[in-house]
């Protein structure tokens, strides 16, 4: 099972990422931009996901995903650490999210991590 220093090596692993405190809780960003946060009790990551793949996820595995009542209007989901299956799907979960708040220039840069998804 994936924990909060798993989450902190990948994210920070990830191009042009900082770590910064917000909200008095760690949150991961991509050329100034958040894609991550490590919520106050650390055992879920909230990340960014396009509304109606977020929809289908939480309906899909809700015992992995779900809404955080003050994030319902934006577009992320919450995942809990203790359901991921390995790092190997964190880093997936980690990696599409930064995808999604990368800017353009670091996309092309490194075409290995794909391009948004649900855009």
């Amino acid at each position: 099972m994936p924990d909060v220093e798993d989450v902190r090596r990948i994210a920070l692993s990830l191009p042009d990422t900082t770590e910064k405190i917000a909200w008095s809780m760690p949150t991961f960003r991509v050329a100034g931009k958040m894609f991550a946060t490590l919520p106050e009790d650390e055992t879920s990551i909230a990340v960014r996901c396009p509304k109606e793949e977020r929809d289908e996820l939480v309906l899909a595995e809700p015992d992995k995903f779900w809404i955080a009542d003050h994030e319902a209007q934006f577009a992320w989901v919450r995942a809990r650490l203790a359901a991921l299956e390995d790092d190997g799907e964190l880093r997936d979960i980690l990696a599409d999210s930064w995808r999604q708040a990368a800017p353009p220039r670091l996309l092309e840069a490194y075409p290995e991590l794909g391009p948004p998804t649900g855009d």
